[in-house]
């Protein structure tokens, strides 16, 4: 071997009869295994691919173990959907149905304790994303509410361009609870702006009065809907401070461009009361239970003396 010789900032070291390339850049090094990992990951099939799930926060399990704990949890074979009828309070038409997840397992069968258990195994946005594959095609052509757990916007599901709400015929109301905290605000703020600005879906602050509720949510989330928690109707029509502090929210709300839905009315003395206070829309046993398919709306005699006898289930 010849002494080495610089050229062009390159070191050759010439040996005798044949000569060796210039040394090889660690950059160029790197960039070639990147091309590398890239082409092998071209070719591997796609339902391999874990890169395939939405990005997790810090802290989150990974997605083989997010997989992995959801198949432990519960199958597609054990849910299934229910609808409960959300009604005009002025002239008693089906607005939009509400859909309501049921697990036929014994442990999981309350929907909080189902969700509970999806967030203790990393899994609550692969559980929503279920619920929505079953109810969105269920609700056929009608507008329908979905509720969505605040952990899971921390998960990226709602974003993927392949969830089922982005090809729905109708209006999306995905319902947000204020029952839970929401954690990650900005980061959830974020995934509800980009959902929203791709159009046909709604935002309703559900449980408005129960938990971690703030009023400001309202300002900063600027939902097309309020739900009010049960916790505020009930009795509402045997308390005149109750009925005028569920005015002074309705009217809120209206200052904010929100309609707002009463959920949990069970009594023709609460529907009165409700009417009175401005509240747009109405839920509860009193109209009807949850069930599939999607039930008949049921009206008490109150209802027909305000002529409301041509109720119709469709708008």
């Amino acid at each position: 071997m010849r002494p080495p010789r610089s050229a062009g900032g390159f070191t050759l070291l010439v040996y005798e009869g044949w000569a060796r390339s210039p040394s090889v850049h660690p950059e160029d090094r790197f960039r070639s295994r990147v091309d590398s990992q890239q082409k092998s990951e071209k070719v591997q099939p796609r339902s391999n691919r874990l890169s395939d799930a939405p990005p997790r926060a810090e802290g989150q399990p990974s997605a083989r173990d997010s997989f992995f704990s959801f198949r432990q949890l519960v199958s597609p074979e054990d849910l299934s959907v229910v609808f409960q009828p959300i009604v005009d309070m002025a002239d008693g038409r089906l607005f939009a149905h509400e859909a309501l997840v049921r697990c036929s397992r014994p442990e999981l069968s309350n929907p909080l304790v189902l969700f509970e258990r999806a967030v203790e195994a990393g899994c609550v946005g692969r559980l929503g994303r279920m619920i929505r594959d079953i109810a969105v095609p269920l609700s056929g052509t009608r507008p329908v509410f979905i509720n969505v757990h605040p952990q899971e916007l921390q998960e990226g599901w709602l974003v993927r361009p392949d969830d089922p709400i982005y090809s729905h015929d109708a209006e999306i109301f995905l319902e947000v609870t204020e029952s839970v905290p929401l954690s990650h605000y900005a980061l959830c703020l974020s995934v509800l702006r980009e959902v929203r600005a791709r159009g046909g879906i709604q935002l309703v602050v559900d449980d408005l009065g129960a938990g971690y509720s703030n009023l400001k949510r309202i300002a900063d989330l600027e939902p097309q809907v309020v739900k009010l928690d049960r916790g505020l109707i009930l009795g509402v029509d045997q308390s005149a401070r109750q009925q005028q502090l569920v005015s002074s929210v309705v009217r809120l709300c209206n200052d904010l461009n929100a309609m707002v839905v009463a959920e949990g009315i069970e009594t023709e003395a609460e529907f009165s009361a409700l009417r009175d206070t401005g509240a747009h829309y109405g839920q509860g046993f009193l109209f009807a239970r949850p069930a599939y398919p999607m039930p008949t709306i049921t009206w008490p005699p109150s209802a027909r003396r305000l002529k409301l006898d041509s109720i119709s289930e469709e708008p």
